[in-house]
């Protein structure tokens, strides 16, 4: 008699990989990205922003005080083999016609092969949805007001300085933030500039002290991503470095008044 501890299966010592959820693995059809399914909407609330969408453009860093009581991904790598897309187990070093495979692929009927079999086909390019996105900040690009420009939309309550959301040298293969931009927790996933991301309005009705915390921005990052960045703005860099040799002769261009 066999103890039933003895017996394993692949199931258990070696399961397939890869979530189901996500089937079906295809390319994707169009870059942009669309809402499916809207909120219910409440006539008794006031008007409010419901989904919209935008490009990537870059990270960067923030320090905020926690007040709590008590982003389709387009990256695609065309055809992948069976155990780089599924990550499976490779047969041994003596299999006929390769080790790369997927031994047994089902039975022999139903006469087709099941779709929750790993196959090599498309990885990436796929669309995918992302839940609970905590935003940030959402701030307006450069703009008029009262005949002035104004270009302040990093500055907070603690950090008074006139800066701009744009790091110095602009955001790694993206450039300048001059329109309207919303700041997320976490990674949007894909290349910059590449994809439009959808953001909607959550379905659910949040409830968690997590959730329902008070986002207070200390300060924002605005230095150089480019390498070991030391300065907020092109002023604090002037101060500190000061005149420069190629630009002795020149003379440094200082903030117009009708700028804030």
């Amino acid at each position: 008699m066999v103890s039933g501890l003895c017996v394993s299966h692949r199931k258990f010592h070696a399961p397939r990989h890869g979530h189901l959820g996500f089937l079906p693995r295809k390319r994707s059809k169009k870059h942009r990205g669309r809402v499916r399914t809207w909120p219910k909407d409440d006539p008794s609330k006031p008007v409010h922003l419901t989904a919209f969408l935008g490009y990537k453009a870059g990270m960067t860093h923030t320090l905020r005080e926690v007040h709590r009581v008590g982003l389709s991904a387009l990256i695609g790598h065309v055809l992948i083999g069976v155990t780089s897309r599924w990550h499976t187990k490779k047969l041994p070093r003596k299999t006929h016609k390769g080790l790369r495979k997927v031994a047994c692929i089902g039975a022999w009927h139903p006469a087709q092969v099941g779709f929750s079999v790993a196959r090599a086909g498309q990885k990436g390019f796929h669309h995918r949805t992302e839940i609970n996105k905590k935003i940030y900040r959402i701030g307006r690009g450069l703009h008029i007001q009262d005949g002035k420009v104004v270009r302040n939309n990093a500055s907070t309550d603690y950090d008074i300085s006139r800066k701009t959301i744009t790091p110095m040298g602009g955001f790694p293969h993206y450039g300048d933030v001059k329109n309207d931009f919303v700041m997320v927790k976490g990674c949007v996933v894909g290349a910059k500039k590449t994809h439009l991301p959808a953001f909607r309005k959550s379905l659910l009705v949040h409830t968690s002290r997590k959730s329902l915390e008070a986002i207070e921005l200390k300060i924002i990052d605005t230095t150089s991503k480019f390498g070991h960045g030391r300065f907020q703005t092109a002023q604090e860099k002037r101060a500190f470095m000061g005149p420069r040799k190629m630009g002795a002769f020149e003379t440094v261009p200082e903030p117009q008044p009708e700028e804030i």
